[in-house]
């Protein structure tokens, strides 16, 4: 089978999420991915938990179908690796503390002029230059910056995101730069450096609350699960207590959900709830009319009269229920990918392709591949002994 990204090799200097979701996706894809890891501990991801068999549920999420090897940068062997390395790699990537590669000579102006085919993309928290160029970035720090952390959560406290959004963002932002570089280098010949900021990244998905607050205007209210100014989005109980999650963005829809499921028709001309706005700024008093018509309803009668209806709802589920959600089943959108714990399922990343499809390999443990990379670039097995030795590898 061939993939978009076959003959690609990929050098990546990555720990916790933002780099290596990144990578998995170009591993994904057919990459090849040398993960380079210290020595004895590996990436800190390793060891966040150990929830899959033994294992870290981020670790195995975002590692899949690699390569690791096991080298010290520090160690004085390492430069030669480094070299035997990215004179056939076609991508660099990396996610350390601010200014580490630059101090090994491994930065974009160190490599440039010796390996001008390499593309190296640089993620951080705040970009290469700037006065916070220097900080220390995690996600939840990143979300504070951006502003994302006021948009979210309740009208009394905000909230963080439940998951890594401004690493996901950054390893996004980083696999399309990547795929970008690599098409512009098919025209120019030469290699280009990213310099990628996980503030930047999620500045831009922060864009609607920026705009919506334009020239100091109030922003978005935190509206919990509900939509900050659209409403009724967000979920309602049903007779039995149970949630369903609406979803109404126009006048039509409004004017359907009132007569078909509500049973209430005059209410879509009614002056406090005839326009979105009024109907956002109404949503105390509206909640009341729309569970209140729900009461005599358990949640599948009312999923059954939005259906008829044609109205958008969702269900609010828990992690069980995506495990064994039936749209992914009927997709086919799981498969095994092998781990040192045994086989574990693992879904295709987004996107079907009829030419092709992703590569699913397994979770490498630490170090799995060192002797045998080392071999291919060309170290001799006394040096790979006496690294060993040493510990640098």
């Amino acid at each position: 089978m061939i993939r978009p990204l076959d003959n690609i090799t990929v050098v990546s200097l990555e720990h916790a999420i933002a780099a290596p979701f990144c990578t998995r996706q170009l591993a994904d894809m057919g990459a090849r991915v040398i993960k380079i890891e210290r020595p004895k501990v590996g990436d800190f991801a390793r060891a966040y938990d150990t929830r899959v068999k033994g294992l870290a549920s981020h670790f195995v999420w975002t590692n899949r179908s690699k390569e690791s090897l096991t080298l010290d940068l520090k160690h004085a062997q390492a430069k030669t690796v480094m070299e035997k390395l990215l004179a056939k790699a076609d991508v660099l990537i990396q996610n350390l503390a601010p200014g580490a590669t630059a101090r090994m000579g491994l930065d974009y102006a160190g490599l440039k002029e010796r390996f001008p085919q390499l593309i190296v993309c640089d993620i951080s928290g705040y970009g290469g230059d700037g006065p916070q160029r220097d900080k220390k970035a995690y996600d939840l720090l990143i979300q504070s910056e951006a502003g994302f952390v006021t948009t979210t959560g309740t009208a009394d406290e905000p909230s963080k995101a439940g998951i890594s959004v401004a690493d996901i963002a950054a390893g996004m932002y980083a696999y399309t730069n990547i795929l970008n570089a690599i098409l512009l280098r098919q025209k120019t010949g030469k290699g280009s450096h990213i310099d990628l900021s996980m503030l930047e990244a999620l500045a831009e998905w922060m864009s609607f609350p920026m705009y919506y607050a334009w020239e100091g205007a109030p922003p978005p209210p935190r509206a919990g699960a509900s939509h900050a100014t659209i409403y009724p989005y967000g979920p309602f109980k049903a007779g039995d207590g149970k949630s369903v999650v609406l979803g109404l963005q126009n006048e039509r829809e409004w004017a359907v959900f009132c007569d078909k499921v509500m049973g209430q028709p005059a209410l879509a001309k009614h002056a406090d709830y005839d326009s979105v706005s009024k109907r956002s700024a109404n949503r105390v008093a509206l909640r009341a009319l729309i569970e209140a018509s729900f009461k005599d309803f358990d949640v599948e009668q009312v999923k059954q009269r939005l259906d008829t209806a044609g109205i958008g709802y969702g269900q609010m589920n828990e992690m069980a229920d995506l495990w064994a959600h039936p749209q992914l089943k009927a997709r086919e959108r799981w498969r095994q990918v092998g781990t040192s714990a045994g086989p574990i399922p693992a879904l295709l990343p987004p996107g079907r392709n009829n030419a092709y499809e992703a590569r699913m390999e397994d979770v490498p443990p630490l170090g799995a591949h060192t002797d045998a990379i080392l071999a291919e670039f060309g170290v001799a097995a006394g040096d790979i002994a006496a690294m060993r030795e040493q510990g640098a590898i």
